[in-house]
């Protein structure tokens, strides 16, 4: 067995890996970290203040949930920020999709008064997001914050524990797309809103299949309009 030390000290490990697990995912979805940049162990650890074990667990984690690549030379391996691709956008759109759907479709079959409180909800987050939309200057993080917003709505509302740990272990790898392509994506956002609308009237009259329905098709309309974007402006750190 452990001794109480040996498992203080794994429990400390343990904790500024998942502290810097959190502090690299956020600067990767961010883009402080751009798609394509190298990691070095050396640099990250001293610039976030931790030794290279709890930092090389993290690394390893991230690399399992897509965000980071590792580039094999004899021994050794160089890890890269994942680059963002039409490919990549796709797939994960299409994912999130299902995941969404499967929360909808929870959502949907909640007891009249809580419909009725998230279908208020979802109404504003829309209106809110079209107004932004039709702004003679639209905002593009404004508009990316809304609808991040009336996704997560539902979400928490239909979801449970386990579809909810992988809902935000994938969704913010889409976010790095919808930040870095925001500005280029904003001119089709009344289509985003149309899509919410059928959400909504179908989370009205409670309707499970119809609003898992909605929101896939949303978020593979979504894939399309992105996949579209990213073939305009480029993909961002592929070799």
């Amino acid at each position: 067995m452990k001794s109480r030390r040996a498992r203080h000290v794994a429990g400390d490990q343990g904790g500024r890996s998942a502290r810097v697990y959190h502090q690299l995912r956020d600067l990767i979805v961010r883009g402080r970290l751009a798609p394509g940049a190298r990691i070095t162990e050396v640099e990250a650890a001293t610039k976030l203040g931790v030794s290279r074990t709890p930092l090389r667990a993290a690394l390893q984690r991230l690399q399992q949930e897509g965000y980071v690549i590792a580039s094999h030379s004899g021994h050794r391996a160089r890890v890269f920020v994942a680059p963002l691709t039409r490919e990549d956008s796709t797939e994960l759109m299409h994912i999130i999709g299902e995941i969404e759907g499967l929360a909808a479709h929870n959502a949907a079959l909640l007891n009249p008064p809580l419909r009725r409180d998230l279908v208020a909800t979802l109404t504003v987050l829309n209106q809110k997001l079209a107004r932004a939309a039709a702004a003679q200057r639209p905002d593009a993080d404004t508009i990316f914050k809304l609808d991040v917003e009336f996704h997560t709505a539902f979400v928490v509302a239909g979801a449970g524990p386990r579809l909810l740990a992988l809902h935000q272990a994938i969704k913010p790898q889409a976010e790095r797309y919808g930040r870095m392509y925001a500005a280029a994506l904003t001119d089709a956002i009344h289509k985003s809103v149309e899509e919410h609308g059928v959400v909504i009237r179908a989370f009205a009259v409670g309707d499970a299949d119809a609003a898992q329905r909605a929101v896939i098709v949303n978020w593979r309309n979504a894939a399309a309009r992105l996949s579209e974007v990213v073939e305009i402006a480029g993909e961002r750190g592929s070799w």
